[in-house]
């Protein structure tokens, strides 16, 4: 048994090292600012025209709901293949646009080359989200850390490999965005399972925590590489290439966990086959039968799930706390994908010509703020019980002195504002995943993640699409040829104020949010010391 869970439970971490290679590769959705301004010009686009092809790419996302219902049947190579095979299509095709390999393709078509790009992530999070929080019951805010951590890095690998090798070409930017998700999805179909490997003895959590720790620093590495070839200027030809190959090498140090799970020393049989006396919920109601009447089992089967417990999806949005934490993370993520789809045309208004090193500090400080949530609360809950949805409410708090600081136009404004927003942005998608979760269950989690999901698409399209691109356009001036530009603070002035009061509405759901929930937070509190306290009393009875 011992060198079987030995494989098993490196198989399980190689497939985290897959996991962690995917959402590398799917911020694909955030890198629209790289090229916009490049359709823009090609399209002869008015800024509203622009922001609803972007609203388009995010309301790829809404048709997640499909991949949510396919998790529950089909394996997770097939949702890995959909998803490449569609986001080859999608990109694909505005590659060959902005290339000029064929000529621009109406309206229409390219709304729907981008919808399906956008729906390709869909595809790939759900399959990656739900394997691995399948595989990792107990370390869910970690998990949720790291994945969510390297999809906050992917625009800043995509733009800082494009502008090192490159030049920032926009046309060569699709083609990476087109190609490289599609290799790596392939290769990841081969890693990527649910395992079914036990994971409640303490000896197991503490390995497993350990292992995070060392996933975490490795991350952290990589993004601290990438924020110093961004704020280090312009770079020499050898340099760039030094850097790119570097990169792969940070990208590939993650391998070193399933390959010291593989060699090491596996746990003893005793280990591998000690119960859990404790679960997640300490207190979660049994479902045991023997001893229930039949109008007793009736009445159980009737009786609504409480929250903390398995819900369906038509129980969980028949609750209050699920449109609380939807609305609240609406506030949250729709202005936030507002900034990052704007960002191209937010950089030239305020006299940026280069708009790429924004777009790379929100990425990054993105992935600073969800490797640091998820770290944070779990250790939160584990040691005081702290409610996590409190930690969205800290996040709305920072983004809405972002858009303070950008609405003022200071000098330097555009480089504090995409950091907030970055880092908040960062902490609301880590945050949401584990709460969700520990909220309404596993059991239709992959659903109910994509329900979640809608929030992208619906918030791009409020305030991306209608509250940027109306206001955008009536400040300003038409261009020869078509399309128009505008220069100035007074062109995103007002997005930003009525953005920073929508933070404010979020800031108020979030905590009251975590008040109704604290019940919830108690109960998984006392479940991980319990563990703990375990975990203890077997370290000193092997001495």
């Amino acid at each position: 048994m011992g060198p079987n869970f030995s494989l098993s439970g490196a198989g399980k971490w190689l497939g985290l090292v897959a996991a962690i290679w995917v959402q590398a590769i799917c911020g694909n959705n955030y890198t629209f600012a790289n090229y916009s301004d490049a359709l823009k010009s090609l399209m002869s686009l008015t800024q509203l025209q622009l922001n609803n092809l972007s609203v388009a790419k995010d309301v790829g996302k809404a048709f997640g709901l499909v991949a949510g219902f396919a998790s529950d049947c089909l394996p997770t190579s097939v949702l890995l293949i959909i998803g490449s095979v569609e986001g080859l299509i999608g990109y694909g095709a505005q590659w060959l646009v902005v290339s000029r390999r064929i000529h621009p393709l109406p309206y229409w078509q390219m709304c729907v080359f981008l919808c399906m790009g956008g729906n390709s992530t869909t595809w790939m999070n759900t399959a990656v989200l739900v394997t691995c929080m399948r595989n990792f019951p107990k370390n869910r805010g970690p998990v949720s850390g790291i994945l969510k951590g390297y999809v906050g890095l992917s625009t800043a690998i995509f733009t800082d490999i494009c502008t090192a090798l490159f030049s920032s070409d926009p046309s060569t930017f699709l083609f990476i965005l087109a190609v490289v998700p599609a290799i790596v999805c392939l290769t990841a179909t081969f890693f990527l399972h649910e395992i079914p490997t036990p994971t409640s003895n303490p000896s197991q959590l503490r390995q497993e925590t350990l292992y995070f720790h060392v996933f975490n620093g490795i991350a952290i590495i990589l993004a601290v590489y990438l924020l110093a070839f961004d704020i280090t200027g312009n770079h020499g030809r050898v340099l760039s290439l030094a850097f790119a190959v570097g990169l792969l090498v940070l990208l590939a140090t993650p391998l070193s966990v399933p390959l010291y799970s593989f060699i090491s020393k596996p746990l003893s049989d005793s280990d591998i086959e000690r119960p859990m006396k404790v679960s997640l919920l300490a207190d979660q109601p049994k479902t045991t039968t023997t001893t229930k009447t039949g109008v007793e089992l009736q009445y159980l089967e009737r009786k609504r799930p409480s929250i903390g417990e398995d819900h369906t999806i038509v129980e969980m949005i028949r609750t209050f706390d699920f449109w609380v934490l939807f609305v609240s993370f609406l506030c949250g993520v729709g202005t936030g994908m507002c900034v990052m789809n704007n960002m191209g045309q937010m950089g030239i208004a305020l006299g940026y010509l280069d708009v790429s090193i924004f777009i790379s500090l929100t990425s990054i400080w993105g992935f600073f703020g969800r490797i640091a949530s998820g770290l944070i609360s779990e250790y939160y809950i584990w040691k005081f019980g702290t409610p996590r949805p409190l930690w969205n409410a800290a996040s709305q708090v920072l983004m809405a002195i972002g858009y303070i600081a950008m609405a003022l136009a200071l000098p330097g404004s555009l480089y504090i504002g995409s950091i907030l927003v970055g880092i908040c942005y960062g902490v609301r998608l880590t945050i949401t995943v584990p709460v969700a979760s520990e909220l309404f269950g596993l059991k239709y989690y992959g659903l109910l993640y994509n329900i979640l999901i809608l929030n992208l698409p619906l918030g791009s399209f409020l305030f991306s699409g209608l509250l940027a691109g109306y206001l955008y356009d009536a400040q300003a001036t038409a261009v020869d040829g078509g399309g128009n530009t505008c220069v100035g603070a007074q062109c995103y002035c007002l997005v930003f104020v009525i953005m920073a009061l929508t933070c404010v509405v979020g800031l108020g759901l979030d905590v009251l949010l975590a008040v109704r929930t604290r019940n919830v937070y108690v109960r998984i509190h006392e479940s991980k010391r319990a563990i703990a306290v375990s975990a203890t009393d077997c370290s000193s009875a092997k001495y």
